[in-house]
């Protein structure tokens, strides 16, 4: 779980904590380059449709380093093949701070796994600034869709073996992982059709029109629609329920006692960025993510705010990519 992987690195969540490995890598970088970091816009990418679970946590981080360091922070879209687009963008980018990447499990645990021709390394080619979000994903159901809970679409699925389909944000996206993930562990994979599109605000519009049946994706920006009746909540992936829903029950009290599947968010850099701009920028994101704009935003989503030394950033990454791969190979999951 990442919530696992957040607890045994704990004391590096925030600086006033950070080891003194890590107060070594800060104190070592030189100043020249962060002083005059940043003189011009910087964007920060994001590989998926705007107002989408990836978008909405990065604006409002964009929103405070643009006041903290005095540069406009601009979120560009580009949206499509899971973030895989976007990833590669930024992993292509000048190293010099003024193209960074919102990236995720999407970009840095799925694709690499599940795409064979991937054109970055999710390692090799970035350096890690700082986590800044963790969330739930929750399963909605199309509210005409004849079931009340988990077991419900499940036996629904089987007996009308062929006739449900499910979205997702894209082949290797957050919910392709998380709604595959679902039908692999609940016996309904090859009951059910999955639908990619490119990002989760129209995988959710899907469910809501009635074109897809169920989708399985990160919680930000689809508590409104729940809330609204456009669509049914009937789980979240956690190990406990989440404030925003409090009523909808996890995957293991609804009967799948072996599913969790959650998201992270985090600002990278192209490789070779230099080190002090990475200072800096890790900095500014700790500050932020303890706000009280960020907090209060992020609450009403259902976003968790969390922050990371770099290497704890990098070391956090290798580990959920590793975690997932064994998962998806326990589970078989291919692109289909």
């Amino acid at each position: 779980m990442v919530r696992e992987h957040l607890e045994g690195l704990r004391p590096t969540l925030e600086y006033r904590r950070t080891t003194a490995a890590c107060i070594a890598w800060l104190c070592a970088a030189a100043p020249a380059v962060a002083q005059d970091y940043p003189a011009r816009p910087v964007r920060i990418l994001v590989g998926f449709s705007a107002g989408g679970p990836t978008d909405i946590p990065a604006r409002f981080l964009a929103d405070k380093l643009t006041t903290a360091l005095g540069q406009r922070f601009v979120v560009d879209n580009r949206g499509g093949a899971g973030g895989i687009i976007g990833g590669e963008l930024a992993a292509t980018a000048p190293p010099d701070g003024y193209t960074l990447l919102a990236g995720s499990v999407s970009t840095h645990s799925f694709a690499p796994i599940l795409q064979p021709k991937l054109k970055y390394d999710p390692i090799k080619d970035f350096e890690p600034v700082s986590l800044f979000a963790i969330v739930q994903n929750v399963l909605v159901v199309n509210p005409s869709l004849p079931v009340a809970n988990v077991m419900g679409l499940i036996a629904h699925a089987k007996a009308t073996s062929g006739t449900l389909n499910y979205s997702s944000g894209g082949p290797g996206s957050t919910s392709h992982f998380a709604v595959a993930m679902f039908v692999a562990t609940s016996g309904i994979a090859k009951d059910t059709l999955h639908i990619p599109h490119k990002g989760g605000s129209p995988a959710l519009a899907a469910v809501m029109s009635g074109d897809a049946h169920f989708y399985f994706g990160p919680i930000p920006g689809m508590v409104p629609t729940i809330k609204s009746g456009r669509v049914k909540a009937i789980a979240v992936s956690g190990p406990e329920r989440t404030a925003q829903l409090p009523d909808v029950p996890t995957a293991a009290e609804a009967g799948l006692p072996a599913y969790q599947s959650s998201g992270w968010f985090g600002l990278l850099a192209p490789a070779k960025t230099p080190r002090e701009i990475i200072d800096k920028l890790s900095h500014a994101v700790a500050d932020a993510i303890k706000s009280d704009d960020i907090v209060r935003g992020f609450a009403l989503q259902g976003i968790e705010p969390a922050s990371m030394t770099p290497p704890a950033f990098g070391e956090f990454i290798k580990l959920e990519l590793e975690r997932y791969r064994t998962m998806a190979k326990e589970q078989e999951l291919k692109l289909e």
